[in-house]
This record gives C-alpha cells, sequence and structure tokens, in this order.
C-alpha cells in the first residue's frame, strides 16, 4: 500500500481521504495507518491503528526519567500536586508530568521540563535526554519526532532531602 498524501508539518491534520494516510481526530488521537477493508487485503492492513496524543506523552515521559540526572519533571505547581497525589493512598505517579506534545499527521514535537540532580552536566543530560525520547517514540508509535526541547526548570540539591527527613519534636 503506497501513501499519496505529502507529510504535513506539526499540528496539522490530514483530510482522511486516501488510504495509507493518517488522521488526527479532535479527541487528542492521530490515526496511524489506515487500512483497507475486505477479505482480499492482506490481514495486516485490514483496519486503521489510532494513537492518542496521551499515549505520546507516556511514552516520552518514561523514556526522559530512565536518564540518570534526571531527578523529576515539570515546574515547581506540577511537582507539589504531584507530591500531593502521590501521597494520597490508592493515587499514581504521573509519568507525563512536565511533557507536553504537538502530534501531526506523521509527525510529533515534545517539550520536557526537567529538575536535574545537582553535578551533573546538565547538557550532556539534555543530550540523552532527547536520544532516549526520539528512540522510544518513534520505535513505539511510528511517528517521526522533529523536535525534543528541553527545559530546565531546578537543580535537585543533595540537602533538599534533608529538610524532607522528620526532625525531633520538642515534646514528647
Amino acid at each position: 500500500m503506497t501513501t499519496t498524501q505529502a507529510a504535513a508539518a506539526v499540528p496539522a491534520a490530514s483530510t482522511g481521504q486516501g488510504t495509507g494516510g493518517t488522521k488526527q481526530s479532535a479527541g487528542g488521537t492521530t490515526t496511524v495507518g489506515r487500512g483497507a477493508t475486505g477479505a482480499s487485503e492482506p490481514a495486516a492492513t485490514r483496519g486503521r491503528t489510532s494513537i492518542a496524543d496521551t499515549v505520546v506523552v507516556k511514552i516520552a515521559g518514561m523514556a526522559a526519567r530512565e536518564i540518570p540526572g534526571v531527578h523529576d519533571m515539570g515546574g515547581g505547581l506540577s511537582r507539589t500536586i504531584g507530591a500531593v497525589r502521590d501521597r494520597v493512598p490508592g493515587g499514581r505517579p504521573n509519568v507525563g508530568r512536565g511533557v507536553k506534545v504537538e502530534v501531526g499527521e506523521r509527525q510529533t514535537a515534545i517539550d520536557l521540563d526537567l529538575v536535574v540532580e545537582y553535578g551533573v552536566a546538565i547538557t550532556d543530560v539534555a543530550h540523552d535526554v532527547r536520544e532516549n525520547v526520539i528512540a522510544a517514540v518513534e520505535r513505539t508509535t511510528g511517528l517521526e519526532v522533529v523536535e525534543v526541547n528541553v527545559t530546565v526548570n531546578d537543580v535537585h540539591l543533595p540537602e533538599d532531602d534533608d529538610e524532607a527527613a522528620p526532625t525531633e519534636t520538642r515534646v514528647a
């Protein structure tokens, strides 16, 4: 099956015409590999595959967190809200915190907000994060990652952990 549509810039949506194209719906889902229907078509091309924007967010968030030197993700307020949410019984960590994506027909652009550990080379961490995120998103979704913008919002200092440790109380 060949694609007759040209690649569009992020985040333009396709008209959805033709076979083999992709289509972005209003709900934040990108349709990849619209297949043909009918018994005469190969099994692998019958039907279509849709990828929600949140899927790309989660993949990028997990890939960024895998890199040594990344302490946390997100801005100050989102990290505070996330810390409260993590302490609630049954609450799950938000792997998409600090990740924004734009998904087009065949391409995606990703913005990441990071908190790095003190003492690491920020440029090296950013480079490693970019490589890992691009590889994970392209391998998993088939979308081409056109850019990964990394913003370092904070540096985690070793004494920041000491402040969170409980101290002795003055009363018994």
